[in-house]
C-alpha cells in the first residue's frame, strides 16, 4: 500500500526558491556519486519505507500551504559526522497540486493517498504563480 510524506520546505516562499536549491544541489553533486540525483536528507529513517518506494511521493509545504510534489524514488541511510540519517531521492522536476493550507509542524509526516491533494495536470517547470493560492482559495482552481 502506498504512503506519502508531507514537508515543510523551510526557507522557501514560492515554488521557484525550491526549484533553485535543487538546481543548486545538482551542479554541486557533478562529479560525485550523487550526479544528477535530487535528494533531500532528513535526520529520521521513515519505518514506512517499502510503502513510500511504491509509488509515493513527498509533497511539500511553501508558504503555509501543499503546493507540489516530487514522486520518491529511494530511501537511502547515509552516515555523516552528525550519525545516521535519511537521504530521500527523488524524481527531479515538481509536479504542481491543489494549493492546500497546512499549518506548522517539525519533521515530515506520512500523508495518507486519499488525504493528498490531487495534480493540476502540469509540471512546476514554468513561472511560478504566486497568485495560484489566492485563486484557490478564492475557489476558481
Amino acid at each position: 500500500m502506498t504512503i506519502h510524506l508531507i514537508k515543510l520546505c523551510v526557507g522557501a516562499d514560492r515554488i521557484d526558491d525550491l526549484k533553485s536549491w535543487q538546481h543548486t544541489l545538482l551542479q554541486r553533486n557533478k562529479g560525485t556519486r550523487l550526479q544528477g540525483l535530487v535528494h533531500h536528507t532528513t535526520r529520521m529513517f521513515p519505518k514506512r519505507a517499502e510503502e513510500l518506494k511504491d509509488g509515493g511521493s513527498i509533497y511539500w509545504v511553501i508558504a503555509g500551504q501543499i503546493q507540489v510534489r516530487q514522486p520518491i524514488v529511494d530511501l537511502q541511510e547515509v552516515t555523516t559526522n552528525e550519525g545516521r540519517k535519511c537521504r530521500i531521492v527523488l524524481e527531479p522536476g515538481l509536479i504542481l497540486v491543489n494549493p492546500t493550507v497546512k499549518g506548522p509542524f517539525q519533521g515530515w509526516r506520512y500523508l495518507k493517498p486519499e488525504d493528498a491533494p490531487g495534480d493540476l495536470g502540469s509540471s512546476a517547470e514554468g513561472d511560478d504563480l504566486p497568485i495560484r493560492a489566492e485563486l484557490a482559495e478564492l475557489g476558481l482552481l
